[in-house]
């Protein structure tokens, strides 16, 4: 297995083999990375054999550590991404040469970030056992609220309460980029007053990336008498739709907005036949504090939980397999 260093020159490449791999969504493309390549020194992968493409491995440097290298700092979840060659021992065998690689530009480790399986089109978590074969440490593990469209349990009191004072109000329920701004003054509102924070995406980034991606990434919106209340924006992939934002006013929150909104857009993932409706993760402090609150709320939709698992890797060993611990 050969290893080279993406190049600009990949992208067409690079993207469309993200097309029609098992463990990839349009996050790994580079039509998405590139919305803030300024921000990262990439050291992006690509793996091959026998001059044909088998894996490749978005990646760039730890901002806060530049002896760290991340499967991506700039997205939620990175990882291998292949489209059947990394079986078994194919992805032991990868994740050896990754870090033989990265070992030789003298950096110390590396982060890698799992791909959750709801976003996998097909099964493909062999690179969790190959990093339990080099083992890896689990350092973070985030909690998220995922609805499985074909089994869902019926929703909480509180949330078929809430869609019953959505629907007595009359709310109006639009999609369309249009509602950004509207949206991002409740968001940054919400984000400054709760928890002193910004969204990760400003309101010009959002509507880049609804341009590219137009039927990937969706707003919608709950108007009340004609003005926005609440809204969400809905990252599509294969098999599931993920929640990226969510936010409601104080009207908003009196009216049940959010319900009756996550509401309509359950009924529209389902009826576009996807599998999985994907709150996203309710943590803060790298995972170690649940909002119980937040989770609750998202649970009570009639959702169970989906991890998200992130792993270090020494890279002093150049890849090598360290001794079995076997029990006893």
């Amino acid at each position: 297995m050969q290893i080279r260093p993406f190049d600009t020159g990949d992208t067409a490449q690079w993207d469309a083999f993200c097309e029609g791999a098992w463990s990839a969504t349009f996050l790994h493309s580079r039509r998405f990375l590139s919305y803030h390549a300024d921000r990262f020194q990439d050291r992006s992968l690509i793996l091959e054999e026998k001059g044909a493409v088998v894996a490749l491995l978005p990646a760039a440097l730890d901002p806060q550590d530049p002896t760290t290298v991340v499967s991506h700092p700039g997205i939620s979840y990175g990882g291998l991404v292949h489209a059947g060659a990394l079986r078994g021992e194919g992805a032991l065998q990868a994740l050896q040469a990754v870090c033989r690689h990265y070992a030789g530009q003298g950096l110390a480790r590396l982060r890698y970030k799992a791909l959750p399986h709801i976003y996998h089109r097909v099964p493909a978590q062999d690179d969790l056992y190959a990093l339990f074969r080099l083992q890896a440490l689990r350092y973070r593990c985030d909690l998220s609220a995922c609805i499985d469209l074909g089994a869902r349990p019926p929703a909480g009191s509180r949330r078929r309460r809430g869609a019953r004072r959505a629907e007595a109000a009359g709310l109006q329920y639009v999609q369309g980029i249009c509602q950004a701004p509207a949206l991002w003054a409740i968001l940054e509102e919400n984000l400054q007053r709760k928890h002193g924070a910004r969204p990760v995406h400003s309101l010009a980034e959002i509507e880049l990336l609804a341009g590219r991606f137009p039927d990937r990434i969706t707003l919608h919106a709950a108007l009340h008498e004609g003005r926005a209340v609440a809204g969400l924006v809905l990252f599509r992939t294969c098999h599931a739709v993920h929640a990226q934002y969510i936010a409601t006013s104080a009207a908003g929150e009196a009216l049940g907005a959010l319900d009756g909104l996550f509401e309509h857009a359950i009924g529209l993932a389902a009826a576009q036949g996807l599998r999985w409706f994907d709150f996203g993760i309710s943590n803060e402090d790298a995972g170690w504090r649940l909002n119980a609150g937040l989770h609750q709320f998202k649970s009570e939709f009639g959702s169970g939980g989906v991890v998200h698992e992130f792993y270090e890797l020494p890279l002093t060993d150049n890849g090598r397999l360290p001794p079995p611990q076997l029990p006893g």
